[in-house]
C-alpha cells in the first residue's frame, strides 16, 4: 500500500508540475505588473500588511540573484546553486503549514524567510524589519497565477506534544519500519537507503534524503513540532510526501520521537537519546521490514 502511496504521489507532482511549467513559461512582464496591482499581491503576517511594491527594490538588492527577475529561480547565480532556487511562479513550497498541494499561509512565507533553509543557499534574513519581510512574501506572490485564483490552504491541526517514553520511541522505530522511511533515509538515517541516489524533485533534478547524524537543522525548522509538521504536510515539489492520511497523530509523534534518537545530541533530543541508549535500540531491519 505504502509503495503505491508514494508512486502516486510521485506521479502526481510530476503531472502538476509539466502543466504548471507548461502553463506558466510564457509569463511576461506585462502580466506580472498587471498581478502586482491586483489585491492578491499583498500579505498579512501577524499585524502587519505587506505593500508588494514597496519590496522591489529589497528584492532586486537580496534576492534577484539566485531567484530571478520573473521570480522563476533562473537568476544569474543559479547555474552555480545545488539545489536550486525556488521557481516562485509555480508557486510550490516545501515549508508550509498547510495541507499537501496547497498554498502555504502568508505567515509561512515569513517564517522561512526569516529562518533560511539549510543545506542550501537560501540564508536566514532575520536582518529584515516585520514590514520589510510582510512586502517581501507580498511581492514572491506576485509572480504566481496561483495566488489569484487560490487561496492558501487551512494550517493543519498539531496536537500538544506528549511525553516521550520508552514505549513510544520503540513505536516510532516501527512507524520508521511500516512507512519504509529507512528506503530514503537508511536503517540509521543516514540518508543512505537504497532509493537514496535515485531520488529526484519536482523538476527531475537530484535531491538528497535529510541526513538525521550529521547534526544539521531539517529543512523547516528544528523543533519536534516542525517535524511534525513535515510530516502531516510533506515537502511538496519532492519526494517526501504527507502522511496525514496514513499515520494518526499519536504515530507522528512517536515518530519524531524516534528520528530524534538517532541525531547527535543537541538541545531537544536529551531524553529520546537516554532512553535510546538505556533500551539498547538497535537500527531496523530491513529484511524483516520486507516481509
Amino acid at each position: 500500500m505504502y509503495k503505491n502511496l508514494l508512486k502516486w504521489c510521485l506521479f502526481s507532482c510530476v503531472v502538476a508540475t509539466l502543466w504548471c511549467a507548461t502553463s506558466y513559461a510564457q509569463l511576461t512582464t506585462v502580466q506580472l505588473q498587471q498581478w502586482l496591482e491586483s489585491p492578491a499581491a499583498s500579505s498579512h503576517v501577524g499585524n502587519v500588511t505587506g505593500d508588494a511594491k514597496a519590496a522591489a527594490m529589497p528584492y532586486r538588492r537580496y534576492c534577484v540573484g539566485c531567484h530571478g527577475e520573473m521570480g522563476d529561480g533562473n537568476g544569474e547565480n543559479a547555474q552555480w546553486l545545488t539545489p536550486k532556487p525556488r521557481n516562485f511562479q509555480l508557486a510550490i513550497f516545501k515549508c508550509r503549514s498547510t495541507v499537501t498541494g496547497t498554498l502555504p499561509t502568508d505567515q509561512d512565507l515569513a517564517d522561512t524567510i526569516s529562518r533560511g533553509l539549510d543545506r542550501s543557499n537560501m540564508p536566514s534574513w532575520n536582518t529584515f524589519s516585520d514590514q520589510e519581510r510582510a512586502n517581501l512574501v507580498a511581492w514572491i506572490k506576485h509572480f504566481s497565477p496561483r495566488w489569484q485564483t487560490e487561496k492558501a490552504g487551512t494550517p493543519i491541526q498539531i496536537p500538544a506534544e506528549p511525553e516521550v517514553t520508552a514505549d513510544r520511541l520503540k513505536a516510532g522505530q516501527e512507524v520508521f519500519r511500516k512507512m519504509e522511511c529507512w528506503k530514503c533515509h537508511g536503517v540509521e538515517g543516514k540518508a543512505n537507503g537504497p532509493s537514496a541516489e535515485t531520488l529526484t524533485d519536482d523538476l527531475g533534478r537530484p535531491i538528497q534524503p535529510f541526513n538525521f547524524t550529521d547534526g544539521t537543522r531539517p529543512l523547516c525548522g528544528a523543533t519536534d513540532t516542525d517535524i511534525y509538521r513535515i510530516f502531516m504536510t510533506g515537502l511538496d515539489g519532492t519526494p517526501m510526501p504527507s502522511f496525514a492520511d496514513n499515520i494518526k497523530p499519536d504515530e507522528a509523534w512517536d515518530l519524531v520521537f524516534y528520528l530524534r534518537s538517532l541525531q547527535p545530541h543537541n538541545s531537544y533530543n536529551l531524553k529520546e537519546k537516554e532512553i535510546a541508549n538505556q533500551l539498547g535500540l538497535k537500527p531496523i531491519n530491513p529484511n524483516a521490514a520486507a516481509q
